[in-house]
């Protein structure tokens, strides 16, 4: 299947930054489960690996290594990746030209579609900050 999606550069410097500060060997990737739900329509979960995992497909976006499962393939088909960085949120964005807005206001976030950050995906295989004297 080859997949139609778009990585802003925003996006891809954010992708960059996570897989080059994971600690992991060269040829290392961005792996992105993209799952459906949330006020835009997608939740989503991302870490660093080493390799793409048994079924998962290898994009090259400009030498960035993105894994993708079969279900994320599925749901980004058309979808343009966005980052952004606000004083309220940051987070990865996902905007389908082909389906509707919500305007349901009970997700609590004041920008649909932006995904919270998950510090650990981070901070894999760096060692624990030592602890702060008080």
């Amino acid at each position: 299947m080859l997949l139609n999606v778009t990585v802003t550069p925003a996006a891809e410097k954010f992708m960059r930054r996570i897989v080059r500060f994971s600690g992991l060997p060269a040829g290392a990737g961005f792996r992105l489960l993209v799952s459906p739900g949330g006020c835009s329509g997608y939740n989503a979960e991302f870490s660093a690996e080493a390799a793409p995992q048994p079924g998962e497909q290898a994009l090259e976006v400009n030498g960035l290594r993105l894994f993708l499962p079969a279900e994320s393939r599925l749901l980004l088909d058309g979808v343009t990746i966005d980052f952004v960085d606000t004083p309220t949120q940051s987070g990865l964005t996902f905007a389908n030209p082909n389906q509707a807005s919500c305007a349901c206001s009970s997700s609590g976030a004041s920008e649909p579609g932006v995904t919270r950050i998950d510090v650990g995906a981070i901070g894999r295989g760096r060692p624990p900050l030592p602890p702060q004297a008080s």
